[in-house]
């Protein structure tokens, strides 16, 4: 899976924290009954929420993986707009598009 170039330098530079942060991940997924596509959709709408580029882009990676559509990212997506306004839900909604689409080609 991708992981952003400063993730990955967190990891090297903190290998204890990164580990004991991946860790804690497991334990809050292993935690309840929420299979890991209703896990990720229900992140991705934390990371809308947060307005948080890296959080959506990762937890829409993570839903593909795990099974869902990108019907049903979009229905998340459309979900947030009376929650986190028209501004901030076509935010998310650009950078989801970026993860579906892929790098820009020039």
């Amino acid at each position: 899976m991708y992981l952003p170039n400063i993730y990955q330098k967190f990891a090297e530079k903190y290998p204890n924290v990164f580990k004991d942060y991946e860790q804690l991940g497991t334990s809050c997924r292993d935690a309840g009954p929420l299979d890991a596509k209703t896990q990720n959709l229900v992140k991705l709408g934390i990371a809308m929420g947060c307005n948080s580029r890296g959080g959506v882009m990762s937890h829409t990676r993570k839903a593909i993986a795990a099974g869902a559509t990108p019907e049903e990212i979009f229905h998340a997506i459309l979900l947030s707009l009376t929650t986190i306004g028209f501004p901030n839900m076509m935010a998310a909604m650009t950078w989801v598009n970026e993860v579906l689409e892929g790098p820009p080609k020039e």
